[in-house]
């Protein structure tokens, strides 16, 4: 039975380009490439099914040519050093994922649209899941081809470092301090749409830092160079941080857990940031 994967397209319009690109990918060898094109005109079979009927490609191998090949990156469990939670990064094609595009297209409709750049993902304690909801919504962001940047402006416990495998470095706080520039922001492997600022140094007055003249100046310019700029906040609960941030983003999603995180905590969060002049555009359930 042919796979749906290789059924996807006409014979006549990806055949070369997918042979180019598992080439390129390191997946075939030039003799292997001819084996394979011997194959797919005496059997009359599309270039990718040949491929792995000679056994000389997996499916896998076959998704990330098409990916590739339609700007859609995502990479392979073990890759890039991510965390395996990043699912939107590993597992493009799995519910999780579909469902985390249904939200992509409301925001996109409800608060994209409207010319807005910067949405603020805020739980009310760390385990709500808001920096896993943050680093995923912004890898599907950018599978849009929208030029997003994910600031982690929880500079009491960041999380973003470590679900993308980034190494100990300056960011987000070191700037507010005047402390460096601007390329502490490191641009995402194997997705060219994709940037992450990190929350850097862990400061004594984070509440401080993300109140001044000196953030919303930063914001304004962030906003200048990207098309999205997402927000991973420190937890309602923490502190005051949450509001100061949200309230410059302008808009927030709530991220709360199924089965743990109280409907009346979320309620008096979203009171608060209603209040502090932040719009809440939605909600999400994280199921994990």
């Amino acid at each position: 039975m042919n796979s749906p994967i290789l059924s996807a397209l006409p014979l006549d319009a990806s055949d070369s380009r997918m042979g180019t690109l598992l080439l390129e990918a390191g997946r075939l060898t030039a003799e292997d490439a001819e084996r394979v094109l011997r194959m797919h005109r005496e059997l009359g079979i599309r270039y990718g099914e040949a491929a792995m009927r000679l056994g000389l490609v997996s499916e896998d191998d076959i998704r990330q040519a098409l990916a590739r090949q339609f700007a859609y990156p995502y990479v392979l469990p073990g890759q890039a050093g991510f965390s395996a939670r990043l699912v939107a990064a590993y597992e493009p094609f799995s519910p999780q994922v579909e469902a985390l595009r249904a939200i992509r297209s409301q925001l996109m409709l409800r608060w994209f649209a409207r010319g807005r750049r910067a949405l603020a993902v805020v739980g009310t304690d760390p385990d709500d899941g808001a920096a896993l909801c943050a680093a995923n919504l912004a890898v599907v962001l950018s599978q849009l081809g929208e030029q997003t940047l994910l600031v982690d402006a929880n500079l009491r416990a960041p999380r973003q470092q470590d679900i993308f495998g980034l190494k100990p470095r300056q960011g987000l706080s070191d700037l507010l301090a005047g402390r460096c520039d601007l390329d502490v922001v490191v641009r995402v492997p194997g997705f060219v749409d994709l940037s992450v600022l990190p929350a850097g140094t862990l400061p004594p007055n984070p509440q401080e830092l993300l109140s001044r003249e000196t953030f919303r100046s930063l914001h304004t310019l962030l906003e200048s160079r990207y098309d999205v700029l997402l927000y991973d906040l420190a937890p309602f609960g923490s502190g005051a941080d949450a509001l100061a941030a949200a309230r410059q983003a302008g808009g927030v999603l709530l991220a709360a857990r199924k089965d743990h995180t109280r409907v009346a905590d979320v309620a008096r969060m979203a009171e608060h940031l209603v209040e502090a002049g932040a719009e809440v555009v939605g909600a999400v359930v994280m199921e994990f």
